[in-house]
Order: C-alpha cells, then structure tokens, then sequence
C-alpha cells in the first residue's frame, strides 16, 4: 500500500506540472513570439518482485514475479521552435523574423544577454541622449558594426535624430532622412538556434542559454538570406505558435489521468485505513 500511495503521488505531481505548462500556453497565446513549452516524462525507479514457489501452479504460464514502478517525473521542458503566423502591422519598429532565428539583446549593465523571437520592439531615449531600438521592457537590441579592419562590434542600434528606420530583409539596418539620404547603421544580431533543448525561457519572453552550455554550440551567428531560409520583415510581428484546440485536448487528457491516479491514492488510503483498524 506504502508504494502505490507513493506510485501515484509522484506521478500526480508529474501530472501537474504539465497542467501547469499547458496553463502557461494557453495564458500566452496572444504573446507576440511566444513559443511553445513542451514537456517530457520518464518513469521513475522500478523494482522487480520475485513471487514465492508457492505461486507456480499447473497451466500458469508467466513467470513468477512482477516490476513494481515508482511512478514518473518530468524529465525536461522543451521549447517547440515552429513558426508562428506573420501579422503585418506597419510599424515601422515591429520586426518578425521568418525562419529558424532569434534576436539578442542586453538585459542588464553588465552586458548579460538574452534571446527572443518577439519583434515588437520601439525606440527608446537613453540617458546621453542617443534614440536606440529596445524591447517594450527597454532592452537594447544587438546590432554588429563593421570597422576598418574587418571586425564586428556588438552594441546597441543608434538611431539618428529626424531618420526614420529601415530593416532589410538580411537585417540590415539603415537611417532615412526627408531628403533622401540613406546612412548605413549596422547588422542586426540574428543567431540560429543549433539546440532548442539548451534554451531556458525566462522573464519577459526572452530565452537564456540553460546551465553550463557553451554559447557556440547552442546559438550561431548568421546573416539572413534564402540559404539559410531567414529573413527578416519590418513591418511585421510573429504570433504565438500556440494551438488552442490542441492545447485543450491534451489537458482534458491529463486531467482524465490525474483524476485517476488520485482515485488509486484515495483506494490506497482506505484500504491503509482499515488495516489499522484491524485487530487480531
């Protein structure tokens, strides 16, 4: 009775977080970029009983003895990278991204980064006076600058005074005057997701590299073109990739289940119930 109360509380706690994830889901469906978290399960410790002689009995043809599971726990949360749908807007700030690709961006003053696919950024004023592109909660956007010798430099997008932006599809940025005139600011950092399952969502709809993971292995640097099959659109969000039928099905299934594990346990603790009842 002991491992039957203990087989369906740890699968019940199991069971709720995934309620939980697909609570979470659902809760972020209309979040511009959001991806989906997806979870998965392995089943705990298992025990194999060997029967006594005594159950050998003519015609029995399985063997004598049993596995005795412990339940499941939930082993990783998974985010499911598939595209969301492009909603164009106009704005001139709002970038989607098409394809397998995240954008980067600074979270704190030690130049801590993180990573989203939500585009709806707009331009903020910082303190020196310079109008950058950040996130809603004002995170600067990456973006790389060539030098003279060749190398790039990451830092924020500066936007000059009386310019409008413009976003190429390869994540060129560039400042428009009135006049005409078209001032070249830089690249926008686009990185290619090489492991979805080292990218751990964090606050605000950013990711952050999971562990001890060795940034190169989980992200790559890219320009966006057909090869690589990411382009950039200004003018344009991505919606949550979130499914809300599917979503449903799969919690009336998980609900269905929990129901009947806490059924087992309410069985396990009646029948612990009577036996300490009973006297001899």
């Amino acid at each position: 009775m002991n491992g039957s109360m203990i087989n369906a509380t740890a699968s019940m706690n199991s069971m709720q977080k995934r309620i939980d994830t697909i609570a979470d889901n659902v809760a972020n469906m209309n979040t511009v970029g959001y991806k989906r978290k997806q979870t998965s399960f392995d089943d705990l410790l298992q025990q194999q009983k060997q029967q006594l002689d005594q159950f050998e009995q003519p015609g029995r043809r399985s063997p004598l003895g049993y596995s005795e599971g412990w339940g499941t726990v939930m082993s990783s949360l998974q985010i499911n990278m598939e595209q969301g749908a492009i909603t164009q807007t106009g704005l001139s700030t709002d970038i989607a991204i098409q394809g397998n690709a995240l954008f980067e961006v600074q979270i704190d003053e030690a130049g801590t980064r993180g990573y989203t696919r939500s585009g709806a950024f707009q331009l903020t004023h910082r303190e020196n006076g310079d109008t950058i592109l950040a996130t809603a909660e004002g995170y600067p956007v990456i973006s790389r600058v060539q030098d003279a010798a060749g190398n790039w430099n990451d830092g924020p997008l500066v936007l000059p005074r009386d310019a409008t932006l413009r976003i190429d599809p390869n994540g060129a940025a560039s400042a428009v005057y009135n006049d005409g005139r078209v001032v070249e600011l830089g690249m926008l950092k686009v990185q290619r997701v090489l492991r979805a399952d080292a990218l751990e969502p964090v606050a605000e709809n950013l990711f952050a590299i999971s562990g001890n993971a060795n940034v190169a292995d989980v992200l790559q640097i890219i320009v966006p073109d057909p090869y690589n099959r990411v382009q950039l659109l200004q003018g344009n969000l991505e919606t949550s990739n979130v499914q809300l039928a599917d979503e449903l099905t799969e919690l009336l299934s998980v609900q269905r289940a929990y129901q009947l594990v806490a059924r087992a346990l309410s069985s396990s603790d009646t029948m612990m119930g009577l036996a300490n009842t009973m006297r001899a």
